[in-house]
């Protein structure tokens, strides 16, 4: 990598690794203030047990030449424990891997949400690195493996075969988290207290803030240096949060007659994740739209979860999930060939090619993302119950489990 390259991506990598405290400060802030604590320690503790099960195998699984070619998962073996980046070899893989590690992370981090104030500490870290074996690495090596001709290396067959277009994940760690997250709350059930308002709504900005900021670094690195592509991606990551901003507080003021600081900041992360993924392929007017309208359907979601009584509990369905998906068909009809992916939407002449390429990949996405962690949960449900006693549940899990509070001498 050139030195300007390796700095970019250095400063990028700190960025998003300040999404690991901004969601737990988000999540945390979002909850009652009896399991603050508890869901920074299931937020952190993903990218300490991701990052085992990556240097052991995960690294293979995902970026790994595909295990008989078939596209479906890389050799666990051609990365175990890191070996082969003792040397500098001038590829930046020491730096890349650590992204990946990253990514990894946060994607499991996000499904949190569907386990909120309601799972066992141990079972969360168990299910974290089980998660990230079945569900992660299957997915990341369908989407983020290149094939190389002049190697023959042969990557994943979403990104190969199918022609996925996806800039920066939004199918891998977004749609991908948001369905199972939705499939882990169904597992656990609803919170035997109910839905609770969050307690404090500074910290969640607070948490916002940071990971609005991780995420410049997020898509910006993905551009691979310091270049045009990454200011561009900068330029419509910022447009698409502006959007979301709008689009979701337009809906509350529609919906519920005033526009609130939770929506703003929910609305923001929400066309975050709606550009996500066509970062590289929409012009600036369609990244206001990008984010305008993912944090609009996110609304929409909101509305329909609380409806079925679904206890996401932090959204993680709306927000990554249904905005993902809503991004990822920006491309399918939006797509402006002028932006640096030189691609054509429906709206810009393009034909309906993208249609089904992106339509199979989101399906496939999240029908295996929810039947994979359905059965990861339910299984492990049934060896040993997940969810805590009523008892401590009521206490808090902050208290009852961890024996600390975030708040001494309040009650919640």
């Amino acid at each position: 990598m050139e030195p300007a390259d390796t700095a970019w991506i250095l400063a990028a990598f700190a960025l998003v690794l300040l999404m690991f405290p901004g969601l737990a400060m988000l999540y945390g802030g979002m909850l009652n203030g009896r399991n603050v604590l508890n869901m920074v320690l299931m937020v952190l503790s993903s990218l300490a047990v991701t990052a085992v099960v990556y240097v052991a195998v995960g690294h293979g699984m995902v970026l790994g030449e595909s295990v008989g070619g078939a596209g479906i998962i890389g050799n666990p073996f051609e990365f175990s424990f890191f070996s082969t980046m003792m040397e500098d070899d001038g590829s930046g893989g020491p730096l890349w891997a650590a992204f990946y590690i990253l990514f990894a992370g946060i994607s499991v981090a996000l499904v949190a949400s569907g386990a909120a104030g309601r799972m066992k500490f141990g079972a969360w870290l168990v299910f974290v690195a089980v998660w990230v074996l079945l569900v992660y690495a299957p997915l990341g090596h369908w989407v983020f493996a290149f094939s190389d001709e002049e190697t023959g290396v042969i990557g994943g067959w979403m990104r190969n075969r199918l022609g996925l277009h996806d800039f920066a994940g939004g199918t891998a760690i977004h749609l991908n988290a948001g369905a199972a997250g939705l499939a882990l709350a169904l597992v656990l059930g609803r919170r035997r207290a109910g839905v609770s308002r969050p307690h404090n709504l500074p910290l969640m900005l607070v948490g916002v803030a940071l990971l609005c900021t991780g995420w410049m670094g997020f898509n910006g690195a993905t551009a691979g240096g310091a270049n045009f592509l990454a200011q561009y991606v900068t330029l419509t990551s910022l447009l698409a949060l502006a959007g979301g901003m709008l689009g979701f507080i337009t809906i509350e003021r529609f919906r519920d007659g005033h526009a609130t600081m939770l929506g703003l900041g929910t609305g923001a992360i929400a066309g975050l994740v709606g550009i996500t993924p066509v970062a590289d392929a929409v012009g600036p007017v369609g990244a206001l739209m990008v984010g305008f309208v993912a944090a609009s359907a996110a609304a929409w979601a909101i509305t329909w979860k609380r409806r079925h009584r679904i206890d996401d509990a932090l959204d993680v369905f709306a927000i990554h999930g249904i905005a993902g998906i809503t991004g990822s068909l920006f491309a399918v009809f939006f797509a402006n060939a002028a932006a640096p992916a030189g691609i054509s939407g429906i709206v810009f002449g393009g034909g309906f090619d993208l249609l089904w390429r992106e339509g199979i990949a989101l399906l496939v996405t999240m029908v295996y993302s929810f039947a994979m962690t359905y059965a990861i949960a339910w299984t492990m449900n049934k060896i040993v119950p997940i969810r805590v006693s009523a008892e401590d549940e009521e206490i808090g899990l902050d208290r009852s489990v961890h024996a600390e509070t975030a708040y001494e001498g309040r009650t919640f």
